[in-house]
């Protein structure tokens, strides 16, 4: 790809639930602009570029063909999500996909291994470990304040999103339910904390075999539930450390748990699949948790690909990167398969812990002049 200045030209294919909130930050970062919307349905596309103020909207050629689109931020549902990168990298196009990178482990690799060979770059969500909640967790982790970390618990337990989805079958199918569309928020997280996961052991059950749409114009519709529905897991990581997680749509119950506990107190931290929150401390023998740091959010979703976009301009590597989304997809499937076997399954993928993001880093900062 010819060496650019000025703003990275971004195109979404997919417009939508979670488009919305991707074009009001890329729209208002000065070092990202979006030049074209497509969708399977164009009439959808072309409101979503109304609303946002996006010069052309059409089908997913509007985004593919557009010369002047460098990152195609791909927001299909998980079952295109192979497909519509790509047809991205196969058009010259830098690629962030919305998680999971791919529903399988040999769809994600050739995904990776194509963009290698072209000399494209691959980013995936979640871009929450981003946020200033999990960068300030991972900044109090690296200063010992509770010491080596050692554990972890992480739960996400919920009725499920066919509660307030418009359209909710797609996250009961192969490639979501918990663990694929929840899961990964919290295992980048702890693959920020501790490092790589090495080996996994699970159980998994799906409580209700069809659901039925709450909300919306299709209330009342049913839909077949096909991946499980609740699934807890005991991961090793490869530097030693070891977590407890439980992911969960059948639970009349909300429950958000992420903490990180050491020789020297447990860290606990906010829910991250949002991106800021407050960053508590148990200290051993205390009878409170002390509050470190109450975080704000200076952006939400697109973080990621602001980041990505910069680290294209300056040639270095971008920190939500398909290694460390394979590595993510490589773990949920072994939790499927280690559920489904009854054993423990090694993990062969390894991921970097991505650095801290510089304490000065500033989403509404113009970085990238013309």
């Amino acid at each position: 790809m010819p060496e650019r200045t000025g703003p990275v030209g971004v195109g979404i294919v997919g417009a939508g639930n979670i488009s919305s909130e991707y074009l009001a930050n890329l729209c208002r970062f000065p070092d990202t602009e979006v030049l074209a919307i497509g969708d399977l349905v164009p009439a959808a596309a072309r409101e979503r570029a109304s609303e946002h103020g996006v010069p052309v909207a059409g089908d997913a050629r509007a985004v593919l063909d557009h010369p002047d689109v460098e990152i195609v931020v791909n927001l299909t549902i998980p079952a295109a999500h192979a497909e519509v990168a790509g047809a991205a990298i196969a058009a010259g196009k830098h690629v962030w996909n919305e998680k999971p990178l791919a529903l399988d482990r040999a769809s994600a690799r050739g995904l990776l291994d194509a963009a290698a060979a072209a000399g494209l770059r691959v980013g995936c969500a979640p871009d929450t470990f981003l946020g200033e909640a999990l960068q300030a967790g991972r900044r109090w982790l690296d200063r010992g304040v509770i010491g080596e970390p050692l554990t972890a618990i992480a739960i996400m337990e919920s009725p499920g999103p066919d509660a307030w989805h418009p359209s909710p079958a797609f996250l009961f199918q192969v490639g979501a339910g918990p663990l694929f569309d929840i899961g990964p928020y919290y295992l980048a997280a702890l693959v920020g904390f501790f490092g790589s996961i090495a080996s996994v052991a699970a159980t998994a059950s799906t409580a209700r075999p069809t659901r039925t749409i709450v909300a919306g114009p299709r209330a009342g519709e049913r839909f077949e539930v096909t991946t499980p529905s609740h699934v807890a897991a005991l991961l090793r990581f490869a530097g030693g450390g070891s977590a407890q997680t439980t992911f969960s749509f059948d639970s009349p119950e909300f429950r958000v748990v992420l903490e990180v506990t050491g020789p020297d107190g447990t860290l606990i931290l906010p829910d991250p699949n949002t991106f800021d929150g407050e960053i508590g401390l148990r200290r051993r023998g205390s009878d409170e948790v002390e509050i470190l740091e109450r975080t704000t959010r200076r952006s939400t979703r697109g973080t990621g690909v602001l980041e990505m976009a910069r680290a294209i301009r300056a040639g270095r590597p971008h920190r939500a990167d398909g290694t460390l989304a394979y590595h993510i997809l490589d773990a949920m499937a072994g939790t499927l398969e280690a559920a489904a076997a009854g054993t423990v399954v090694e993990v062969a993928s390894r991921a970097e812990r991505p650095e801290p993001l510089p304490a000065d880093w500033d989403p509404d900062a113009t970085t990238l002049a013309s």
